[in-house]
């Protein structure tokens, strides 16, 4: 098919099939896509629809086109893209500090929501999470933690909470994580993991949160701090 006037509806709808295939997983981050006559066929549209609805995409963050290589996947949202661009944007306190009101209140009403099946759930990671560390596996470590975490926020049952967890992802388990794990930081406290399980099997809200804060205030302590500002000598 040749190029021409793209229709927007039509760009749309690709824009649509593009963004379900990269959010289901069909194409994983960091994985290229499909080559363009391929997708063309697949959806039955102009090269030149397919190409707008691809910069659509990319403009959002959620893909990446490499002239000569190929079209990757950057972000399975614009949300995870945002948060992406914010790790970039903003000190690790920062984060953390996002990470503390995301953190407590997933655990809140985790505790009130969750039941046996979530809570056997959450037990099953963090024994993968505890073996993981036993055999110094810092990057299984990290996936189970990770996984544990992501199922709490799952379990408060606020899908826009979810969402929104899930999005930092790599701000709060990437490589920097694993540097911090390797220069001996405890990836095995109790604290924001056996005691948040426990508290919510227990359905004590508060425990839970008291739990969380405990865990991150001994990652805020593993977090550089920024130097405050040098005030200026009165003239």
């Amino acid at each position: 098919m040749s190029g021409g006037p793209v229709r927007a509806p039509l760009m749309q709808e690709v824009v649509g099939r593009l963004r379900d295939a990269v959010a289901s997983g069909r194409w994983p981050v960091g994985e290229r896509i499909p080559p363009e006559p391929e997708l063309v066929a697949e959806f039955g549209v102009s090269r030149g629809t397919l190409r707008e609805a691809v910069k659509a995409l990319a403009h959002a963050g959620l893909l990446e086109v490499l002239r000569g290589d190929g079209t990757y996947v950057r972000a399975t949202s614009e949300i995870s893209a945002t948060a992406q661009r914010v790790y970039r944007e903003h000190a690790d306190e920062d984060v953390l500090q996002v990470r503390f009101a995301l953190d407590t209140q997933t655990a809140r009403l985790a505790a009130q929501a969750a039941d046996s099946l979530v809570v056997a759930e959450l037990r099953e990671l963090l024994a993968r999470r505890r073996s993981a560390w036993d055999a110094a596996d810092y990057q299984a470590w990290s996936e189970a933690d990770w996984g544990f975490h992501l199922r709490v926020a799952e379990a408060s049952g606020n899908p826009l909470l979810h969402e929104l967890y899930a999005s930092f992802g790599d701000v709060f388990h990437g490589t920097k994580m694993v540097q911090r794990l390797e220069a001996g930081f405890d990836g095995c406290l109790a604290s924001g993991h056996d005691e948040l399980a426990d508290a919510i099997a227990a359905g004590d809200d508060e425990a839970a949160v008291r739990t969380v804060i405990a865990n991150l205030d001994y990652c805020m302590s593993w977090v550089p701090r920024r130097q405050p500002a040098r005030r200026q000598p009165a003239r």
